[in-house]
């Protein structure tokens, strides 16, 4: 069961780790608002590998079915939040002062969840997630089989996934909240420009791909 569960971490590691629209939101955010807006915006994503890794692992066939049909769709509302949120940080400015390493200058939990959701939202719409899953539990034969391990093997599945990809925002975050000198004012003004324009072309990017395929 140990290396069952080792196996579903390296899994959510895996899958956490490539630098995508989600990966440079939780940099902008961990650098300029604080190491812990940085991880609830990693939870978000890990929450959402979660519940793909449920998908996978219990073998909800009809679920993964559904979600893929509907990737088109799923595409084009995920490029229209990513367009959103890349133009809310081309208009935002940095503060004079930079978060404190540790929390959020906002302090507030309703924006903790808010950031949570947001993300936990935007990598539910990536169909990408879902394929991923899918593609390496059917490589390592854990696709709706790990009930051959015990009854209570696909719950330790999901929870080797969120571990591994909450591990990996802990490690970013953490990082990242020691490089001072990137959170700067002067430094933030051309993070937030680059990470707006990146975010902003990957939510184009998205919504040009849904509507071309349908």
């Amino acid at each position: 069961m140990l290396q069952l569960w080792l196996r579903s971490l390296i899994i959510g590691l895996s899958i956490a780790a490539p630098v995508g629209p989600i990966g440079l939101l939780c940099i902008r955010r961990t650098l300029a608002d604080g190491r812990r807006a940085g991880l609830m915006t990693g939870l978000g994503a890990a929450f959402a590998d979660g519940v793909y890794g449920a998908v996978a692992a219990f073998g909800l066939s009809a679920v993964s079915a559904f979600l893929i049909d509907q990737q088109n769709v799923m595409r084009i509302g995920g490029g229209l939040f990513l367009i959103y949120l890349g133009l809310g940080i081309l208009r935002s400015k940095p503060a004079e002062r930079a978060a404190d390493s540790n929390r959020s200058e906002s302090g507030a939990g309703s924006s903790d969840l808010g950031m949570l959701f947001s993300t936990f939202f935007l990598t539910l719409t990536n169909p990408m997630t879902i394929l991923s899953f899918i593609a390496i539990f059917s490589g390592l034969g854990l696709a709706g089989g790990v009930a051959s391990y015990g009854a209570a093997a696909p719950l330790l599945t999901v929870a080797g996934v969120f571990t591994g990809s909450a591990l990996w925002w802990l490690m970013l975050t953490f990082a990242l909240s020691r490089l001072k000198v990137l959170s700067r004012p002067g430094n933030l003004i051309w993070i937030n420009r680059l990470s707006g324009l990146i975010i902003l072309a990957f939510g184009l990017m998205a919504l040009w791909q849904g509507f071309a395929a349908r």
